[in-house]
C-alpha cells in the first residue's frame, strides 16, 4: 500500500510527463489514443515510452505528448498522432513500444516519416 504521500508524487511525476488534452499549439502534438480499444491493443506502454523519450531528451519545449479518446479506427491500434504546426497530420498505426522508439528516432529527431508504420500504409496493404 502506498502512502498518500507517495501517491501524490506518483500523481506528479505523471502529469508532468502526459499532458491531458492540454492545448500548447505551438508545440508538436502527440496524441496517443487512450479509449477501451486503445488501452486494450496495448497503447497504455506506446504512450509512456513516448513521454519517456521525450523528459529524457529534453525535448518538452518542442513536444507534448496528450491522451486522446477513440478515433474510430479501433482495427489499427494503438494509434499515434503526429500534429506538427504548419505540416499535415501523420497517423501511425499499430505501434508497440519498439516502434515508438523508432518513430521517436526518426521522426522526432531527424524528421524523417516512417511511412511504412503510417494509416496509408496500412491502408494499402
Amino acid at each position: 500500500m502506498k502512502t498518500l504521500e507517495e501517491l501524490k508524487e506518483i500523481r506528479d511525476k505523471m502529469q508532468s510527463q502526459v499532458s491531458m488534452r492540454k492545448e500548447d499549439h505551438a508545440r508538436t502534438r502527440i496524441l496517443v489514443g487512450m479509449a477501451t480499444c486503445g488501452i486494450a491493443s496495448g497503447a497504455r506502454p506506446v504512450l509512456q515510452t513516448l513521454s519517456n523519450l521525450v523528459q529524457e531528451h529534453h525535448m518538452t519545449d518542442r513536444f507534448t505528448v496528450i491522451q486522446t479518446g477513440c478515433n474510430g479506427l479501433c482495427q489499427y491500434e494503438p494509434i499515434v498522432e503526429i500534429l506538427e504546426p504548419g505540416k499535415e497530420k501523420i497517423i501511425y498505426v499499430k505501434m508497440t513500444p519498439e516502434k515508438a522508439e523508432e518513430v521517436f528516432q526518426e521522426h522526432f529527431v531527424k524528421g524523417q516519416v516512417l511511412e511504412h508504420y503510417t494509416l496509408a500504409s496500412a491502408d494499402a496493404q
